[in-house]
């Protein structure tokens, strides 16, 4: 980001790389459309803050820093007070989220963003009770190495332990939980999670959970074996092969989806009348089976879900 002559920040792309590794947000970008996956993570094409998930931000913050008070005070007073010090620092280090409210005169649209935050604390507060949790990690960054050297990396949002030693752990969604038949593609992120601490711990958690804070609110469990663990490093391997392949080629296919009317770049996407910048990698020689890649992409999406 960078400030121009008459103001306003602006973003700048940043220079094109190779990937080094997958996440969890990473793999599922490139499970729902290759041609994303590439615009974020090789051509690194800026995209606009969102008002939704800076809000996310935020409360994920709240949620770390209410942990610094001793039980008795993790009291919904206190997470409400945390929020506005929250946003404030996010904007010190952020200053172009200062854009989400560009005719904010008498603050009424940051007020009411804030609100909407506060309903989010206040539904984990009914579905969490913070006095009686213990965590031994907040926004814990873990990574390994699975063969054949690939690194899998993420931040997992709290680790809790039992006095039993049994390991849980959580990640707070802000927004609605998914319909049944779309549980099992949420829960890939927490299995990646699993996988990742069990190959650099030796440890398989006992319990993967998801607290999502929109709409009703909801808890999502599930518990996992070994079987769960291997078959998602199989499943992990199998798509870093097909994004290889994609890299060598330069061939990242669009996939239209659901989620396409909510993405940033489809002045750059074929499915809407866009064209991809030039591919910034060195493409190998030899021709492309674009129908392969695209049914390991369709592949990996179906296991998933």
């Amino acid at each position: 980001m960078h400030q121009t002559d008459n103001g306003p920040t602006i973003a700048v792309p940043r220079p094109a790389s190779a990937p080094t590794g997958l996440s969890p947000s990473r793999a599922g970008d490139f499970m729902t459309c290759p041609l994303l996956y590439r615009l974020r993570v090789i051509d690194r094409l800026p995209e606009p803050p969102s008002a939704a998930a800076t809000r996310g931000t935020v409360v994920h913050a709240v949620l770390e820093r209410l942990f610094d008070s001793p039980a008795a005070e993790r009291t919904p007073e206190r997470a409400l007070s945390l929020l506005r010090p929250q946003w404030e620092r996010l904007l010190g280090e952020r200053p172009e989220l200062g854009g989400l409210f560009p005719a904010d005169d008498d603050g009424s649209a940051l007020a009411g963003w804030l609100a909407d935050a506060e309903k989010l604390l206040d539904q984990w507060f009914r579905l969490e009770d913070p006095t009686r949790l213990h965590p031994v990690e907040r926004e814990l960054y873990v990574e390994t190495v699975v063969e054949p050297g690939l690194l899998l990396r993420g931040y997992i949002d709290r680790v809790d332990v039992a006095p039993t030693g049994d390991v849980r752990l959580v990640d707070y969604k802000t927004g609605r939980a998914p319909r049944r038949d779309f549980e099992g593609k949420a829960m890939f992120q927490m299995k990646f999670y699993a996988l990742v601490v069990w190959r650099w711990k030796g440890v398989i958690p006992k319990r993967l959970q998801l607290v999502y804070l929109g709409g009703g609110g909801d808890v999502v469990a599930y518990d996992p074996d070994e079987a769960d663990l291997l078959a998602t490093e199989r499943k992990l391997r199998a798509l870093w092969e097909t994004i290889s392949e994609a890299v060598a080629t330069g061939d990242f296919p669009a996939t239209r989806n659901r989620l396409c009317d909510w993405c940033d770049h489809q002045a750059s996407c074929p499915e809407f009348g866009g064209t991809p910048p030039p591919y910034p990698l060195p493409v190998q020689s030899g021709p492309v089976d674009v129908e392969m890649l695209t049914n390991n992409v369709l592949t990996l999406t179906n296991e998933e879900s």
